[in-house]
């Protein structure tokens, strides 16, 4: 008699069994045995975001980056102006045994008979009177054509008398100078050659950003072609170094020796040409300032054609409008260009233009600040004719006038007059103690002569000082301090809370707005 007995299957079955159909579906799923490999852990390996490289722009403009050297003559002289000219007249006469004729025949200087010695001797030293060439500066520049064009700084070469022009292989080439113009700082050279020359052109800077990347190549140190790589920090720079001040700000890494050397963009074109750099150590740090291409090219293209720049002129000292000017003057925004006073006989004196008066527009086109009316006009063809937006007595009018030519090398600005001071004890009684000021009139009838300053006044605290002359106050002359009071009250009539005051001192004329308290 059989009997059917139900097992319970024991853990040790039931592991085996598992293992068993784990290996099947292994089977199943691969149709292989699967293998066990060891794991080890993966170096660090990261996929680096793609950066341009400038070894491309550097290849195509390297060739047209040259190092400028510059040598000088220097008089050898002493206070008596006696001139060490060893090798002149009454040299040949002294006796064969003068220890100066036994010194110039050991170390090089002509005796008698050694007339081609003596010829190339002056050669060296330059003509009767002048020193021999001796280094003075060296920079660096970029051929703009390629029949030996090169531009460079006028820093750099101002005063030389020789130049020489290293090209990237080490090839030494004399130029001559063709022109330059201290305004923007910038000189062109020309090599004699019957080779042509890799050139580079100038950018539309008008398409360059803040960020964009550039190139600076150039002879820092006299090192030779070196090339360091940047971006535009900034536009529009005005360093102070003159009245076109339009400089493109770069931290491409700039020092002594690149000045007149080219900053490209990743075209290979011109965007600016370095020439300053800011550095309290006198290395860089990251603040470096180019001429922009836009000023460049008009300059560059003068001097090439008639080795100097003609430039519109219209005669007139102005100062930067200040949000206290514009409101003095009851002017909607501070912009625009004051009229500090036109110089005598100049184009802007001639169209009637007076002191006080602001000039709004040229030729249609808002003025934005004195730099910009000054740019603006020294583009503008002499003898050509343009019209000038003026904002007097409280509305506008515009006026015509004829581009005058700037005179070469003299100051932008009237020349300023030196004011009589006022003798001690002469001061009135009158003091428009508001202002912080006491006044008396001037000894010439023109004007109030300023006879003290309250430190702690508004006055104060916007540089006047005694000595200097109020000639007028909101564009209406002043005599007395019963004129300036006067004048104060028709302000606050129309709602003003400053006033103009226009200010005569040693250095020159300004406009100063102070307030005048609610009407």
């Amino acid at each position: 008699m059989s009997t059917n007995r139900t097992l319970r299957p024991s853990l040790k079955t039931v592991l085996k069994t598992s293992t068993v159909a784990g290996l099947a579906a292994v089977l199943l799923t691969t149709g292989l045995p699967a293998q066990i490999t060891q794991s080890f852990a993966e170096a660090v390996n990261v996929q680096a975001p793609a950066v341009p490289s400038f070894a491309n722009v550097v290849d195509a403009v390297s060739p047209a980056v040259v190092s400028v050297r510059v040598q000088s003559r220097e008089r050898a002289t002493d206070e008596s102006n006696f001139t060490f000219d060893f090798g002149g007249r009454g040299f040949e006469d002294l006796p064969d045994d003068h220890p100066l004729k036994r010194f110039f025949r050991e170390f090089g200087g002509p005796g008698p008979g050694d007339g081609d010695r003596a010829e190339r001797w002056r050669d060296r030293r330059g003509p009767q009177g002048e020193g021999r060439l001796r280094p003075r500066a060296q920079g660096s520049g970029f051929f703009i054509t390629e029949d030996g064009y090169i531009v460079t700084n006028n820093h750099v070469v101002s005063d030389g008398s020789a130049f020489t022009v290293i090209l990237n292989d080490g090839t030494e080439l004399d130029a001559k100078l063709v022109g330059k113009d201290n305004r923007t700082d910038l000189a062109v050279l020309k090599v004699d050659s019957n080779r042509k020359f890799t050139y580079v052109t100038f950018a539309d800077d008008s398409k360059v950003r803040v960020g964009d990347w550039v190139v600076a190549v150039g002879n820092p140190f006299g090192l030779g072609g070196t090339v360091t790589a940047g971006i535009v920090s900034a536009r529009g720079r005005d360093i102070g170094s003159g009245p076109y001040d339009d400089y493109l700000q770069v931290d491409a890494a700039v020092n002594r020796g690149n000045s007149g050397g080219p900053t490209f963009n990743l075209s290979g074109e011109v965007v600016g040409i370095n020439t300053a750099i800011f550095s309290p150590s006198g290395g860089n740090v990251g603040i470096a300032f180019a001429i922009s291409s836009s000023v460049a090219k008009d300059v560059v293209d003068d001097l090439i054609k008639d080795g100097k720049v003609s430039r519109g002129w219209l005669g007139v000292q102005i100062q930067p409008v200040t949000k206290d000017i514009a409101e003095s003057l009851g002017l909607s925004e501070a912009s625009g260009a004051l009229v500090v006073e036109p110089q005598a006989g100049s184009p802007g004196e001639k169209a009637g233009i007076k002191k006080g008066d602001i000039v709004t527009a040229l030729n249609g086109e808002p003025v934005k600040d004195p730099r910009d009316l000054a740019r603006r006009v020294a583009a503008l063809r002499p003898g050509s004719s343009a019209e000038i937006t003026l904002w007097r007595g409280g509305k506008s009018e515009t006026v015509k006038f004829e581009i005058g030519t700037l005179p070469s090398e003299t100051s932008d600005a009237a020349p300023a007059t030196p004011d009589e001071q006022p003798e001690q004890g002469q001061a009135g009684e009158e003091a428009l103690a508001d202002l912080g000021l006491a006044v008396t009139p001037a000894e010439d009838g023109t004007g109030v002569m300023i006879a003290s300053v309250d430190p702690d006044s508004d006055a104060a605290d916007r540089g006047l000082k005694e000595g200097e002359k109020i000639v007028s106050v909101n564009n209406q002359e002043v005599k007395s301090a019963d004129d300036i009071l006067k004048v104060i009250n028709n302000a606050k009539k129309d709602g003003r809370s400053k006033a103009l005051f226009q200010i005569e001192a040693s250095e020159g004329s300004r406009f100063v707005a102070l307030p005048i308290g609610q009407g």
